[in-house]
């Protein structure tokens, strides 16, 4: 089965948790029978379903005795997805383009390309967005963070080669990236993420994550101008960035969709759930909101 190309520019924006710790969720299903007599089922909140033990309060569907299990599939069209139909078909023609074009120009790109280079590429484009992840710990009265940010930007702008080679995170200096945007910020104060949506070229967002992101790439264009601001710079840089996160997410996409029943469903809970604990993380509560894990699919599952 196809993934979504535009997903995993979305997994890159975020990029990586530097501590790696990850929580297996369980994805939605869409295709539940009304009734399950006295069958096994999985936690009702993993599997995104409501299920009813008690006989006096569960709801009977035809045919059920008292005694019975009710489970039923909620609606596809859950509140924070008040147009699932439309993002379904954003969603399925998102699929056909990977299947047709960019899916396989990633892949060619990272049987060819040396991995040192690819590495290098992608250094180099995380690199252009530290003084976003700057401004943004600033914004979030985060000063430390902030400093060790400029830091960063610093090491690899110079010893680096231009964010090509990541020495800040080597020893003895040892700093972590850490991803930021005005999104977080925003969700940091408080703004709900709003209707989910699967838009065309961007892959799965909130009405928040959106904007937020849209004013993340409007900050240096005009803020350094050129050749930030030119569309042979831009251009190029947007299209290699997405062929390289999709290309290195290949697998991790692979199973996000070929296991589940709905994909679109597995990829809405999954997006959701990591831009929640994301936000959860920027609040301290790493204990309570790791980032949730790519469900594996029933066969073994590839390694990331």
């Amino acid at each position: 089965m196809s993934v979504p190309i535009w997903f995993a520019a979305m997994l890159g924006a975020g990029a990586p948790v530097e501590d790696g710790s990850v929580v297996a969720i369980l994805p939605p299903t869409s295709a539940m029978p009304a009734t399950m007599q006295r069958a096994p089922a999985p936690p009702a909140e993993s599997a995104g379903l409501s299920l009813a033990t008690d006989p006096a309060s569960a709801p009977l569907q035809a045919g059920a005795e008292p005694q019975d299990i009710v489970v039923t599939a909620r609606s596809r069209s859950a509140p924070n997805d008040p147009i699932a139909a439309i993002n379904g078909e954003s969603f399925a023609a998102t699929q056909a383009v990977d299947r047709a074009l960019v899916g396989p120009l990633a892949l060619a790109y990272k049987r060819t390309m040396p991995d040192s280079v690819r590495s290098g590429i992608r250094n180099f484009l995380y690199n252009l967005r530290e003084p976003v992840v700057f401004l943004n710990f600033m914004l979030q009265h985060k000063p430390g963070k902030a400093a060790e940010t400029v830091g960063r930007f610093v090491v690899n702008s110079t010893v680096g080669v231009g964010g090509v080679f990541d020495m800040a995170r080597r020893r003895p200096v040892h700093l972590p990236r850490r991803p930021n945007g005005f999104a977080d910020t925003m969700g940091f104060y408080g703004v709900k993420p709003g209707p989910f949506l699967f838009l065309p070229l961007i892959g799965p967002t909130t009405l928040r994550d959106f904007v937020g992101d849209t004013v993340d790439r409007f900050v240096l264009p005009l803020a350094v101008g050129k050749p930030l601001n030119k569309l042979a710079f831009t251009l190029p840089t947007s299209i290699l960035g997405v062929v390289d996160r999709r290309a290195e997410h290949d697998e991790e996409l692979h199973r996000l969709h070929d296991g589940p029943t709905d994909p679109y469903l597995a990829t809405r809970a999954f997006y959701l759930q990591r831009r929640q604990a994301e936000i959860d993380g920027l609040h301290g509560k790493h204990r309570t909101a790791r980032l949730p894990a790519i469900p594996a699919t029933s066969g073994a599952a590839p390694t990331p």
